[in-house]
């Protein structure tokens, strides 16, 4: 008998990765990647039309290319056969949010919409929805609506409903003609299968969805918009599946897309972050999930409902069955270290890397490395794609105290790298003081895998060991057992777990003396953290004098 295998599908910021995994095992056969033509869409469309500040757009034709290349590749490589995939998972980021027709065609592939901005894909890291979360979370509390305490208290505007309120405000031709606001999983999932489907995960997490009593009422979204009038059941899918369910069978189209036998079972979606906790062998409670990349995430689950200030959401069964999955999130994290390689590196560095054949990022590292905690007498707040947990705030910017004539490139560097983990630590503290143990670490991501000097920042700044995970593409691996199940060929994501998962490889212990100094800093980084993201509203004057149209 011919092995069997299951394909996993990991969408994420840049690009979109395909895993094919040994279902006995989860020893992954290939991998392959494609990054996405269009990129991230922050500065301009495709017809040059100039975008506002703080706007990030996708296109998606970028996703329909990952699915055409990437699976037939790792085939390819692999030498298996289309009929040995027994079934497939994917992952995608949230809320990645697009309007759609009533036949699912995305309005910004259609040429009437194609020099429409709001007609294309509005990425996770959009964040000109801030003045639409605003009033959406000032009404919620205004009339008590309970659903606003499983989000912390706050919707943030990279969620669904800032996203859509916008696009009515902004761009009601848009609204009008859109049949639906989906997910870019949501919709792929449709494109492969025929059939409309709305994740949990996607809904609970993102769109302000709950098992008990679906998503807020139209009393209130009447109240936010009278325009938004029956906005549920026809704008928002009420035809929401939970992840014990899967989402359909490759039809024709989607047959011919992948390469794949049309038949082939489909999970329902997952959030990238999300799909990793299983491939980790992260499936029971008091153990934070960390996934280290663009931005990050944080995730924990727990048997019991918790009231977590600032968190992104919680969702019972939401990821692994039988408990409650809380997710918090740093909004930048690698995008952080690669805005500043890009903009502040002097000539001198760059030489020095091409004359060795390194990267930036390497060379700034080895010469961080050689510091002591706080030895470059700086502190920074790590903003610079504003706060989303525990603030909840894209208003927020980032802050660099301290420099002085003697300080170089990389002091700042690492500055920033001790910024994120401090914004870990605030986290992991948050979920603790709301009654959520928290007893062990592991850490996945491609920087989790590559960065040993952030990773040993981390541990030393939280004081805890942290695990990293066997799988380096930890995404694509947990989607991968997700369609295991799907495909029959395990009753639930526990037992492909217990086949399929990659452990913890490596395990960074804190160093005390470290700790000791970090933790200072940490309540220096406190003091600036509440200052600036409670008490003084001057990032938030300053960013919208920076969103101020340009004669």
């Amino acid at each position: 008998m011919k092995k069997q295998y299951v394909i996993g599908l990991d969408y994420g910021t840049l690009s979109g990765r395909c895993v094919l995994a040994d279902a006995e095992n989860g020893e992954e056969a290939a991998e392959s990647v494609l990054n996405y033509a269009h990129g991230v869409m922050d500065e301009a469309l495709p017809d040059g039309q100039k975008l506002p500040p703080q706007w990030a757009l996708q296109h998606p034709q970028d996703y329909l290319d990952v699915l055409k290349f990437t699976v037939r590749d790792v085939l390819r490589k692999a030498n298996v056969t289309p009929e040995q995939v027994r079934g497939i998972g994917m992952d995608f980021t949230a809320c990645t949010l697009l309007p759609v027709d009533a036949d699912g065609i995305p309005l910004c592939c259609k040429p009437e919409w194609e020099h429409e901005k709001h007609a294309y894909v509005k990425l996770w890291k959009h964040h000109a929805a801030q003045g639409q979360a605003d009033r959406i979370n000032a009404l919620a509390h205004n009339r008590g609506e309970e659903w606003i305490e499983a989000y912390g208290g706050k919707l943030s505007s990279e969620f669904a409903l800032p996203k859509i309120l916008q696009t009515l405000e902004e761009a009601p031709k848009v609204y009008s003609a859109a049949d639906r606001f989906t997910e870019a999983g949501d919709w792929l999932s449709r494109v492969l299968t025929g059939a409309e489907t709305h994740s949990a995960v996607f809904a609970g997490y993102k769109a302000a969805w709950n098992a008990e009593n679906g998503y807020p009422s139209n009393d209130f979204f009447c109240a936010l918009d009278r325009r938004l009038d029956g906005i549920v059941g026809s704008k928002l899918s009420e035809h929401v599946l939970g992840v014990d369910r899967i989402a359909g069978r490759l039809d024709a189209h989607g047959a011919e897309l992948t390469g794949l036998p049309e038949g082939t079972p489909l999970a329902l979606p997952m959030i990238d972050a999300h799909a990793a906790m299983p491939a980790l062998g992260v499936t029971g409670e008091h153990e934070l999930m960390l996934i280290v990349g663009t931005s990050a995430c944080h995730i924990v689950n727990a048997r019991e409902k918790r009231t977590v200030g600032g968190i992104c959401g919680y969702v019972k069964d939401g990821v692994i069955p039988g408990f409650y999955t809380y997710e918090a999130g740093q909004a930048g994290v690698g995008d952080i270290f690669d805005w500043f390689v890009r903009n502040g590196v002097p000539a001198a560095y760059t030489e020095e890397a091409d004359r060795r054949g390194i990267s930036l990022h390497k060379l700034l590292r080895e010469r961080a490395k050689r510091q002591k905690p706080g030895a470059h007498g700086l502190l920074a707040l790590d903003w610079w794609n504003g706060n989303r947990s525990v603030l909840v705030n894209a208003g927020l910017s980032g802050m660099l105290l301290g420099m002085t004539l003697s300080t170089k490139p990389e002091d700042i560097y690492r500055a920033l790298i001790e910024a994120t983990a401090y914004g870990l630590r605030v986290i992991a503290e948050q979920y603790e003081a709301s009654g959520i143990t928290i007893d062990r670490i592991t850490a996945a991501g491609g920087i989790a895998q590559k960065d040993s000097m952030m990773m040993q920042i981390y541990a030393d700044v939280l004081g805890r060991p942290i695990r990293i995970g066997g799988s380096t593409q930890a995404g694509a691996l947990g989607s991968a057992m997700y369609g295991a199940v799907a495909g029959g060929l395990y009753p639930d994501i526990h037992a492909a777990a217990e086949k399929m998962a990659r452990p913890a490889v490596k395990t960074y212990v804190p160093d005390a003396e470290n700790h000791a100094i970090y933790s200072g800093l940490y309540a220096e980084y406190k003091t600036l953290h509440d200052y600036f993201g409670r008490e003084n509203p001057v990032m938030e004057r300053l960013k919208a004098m920076q969103n101020q149209p340009q004669a």
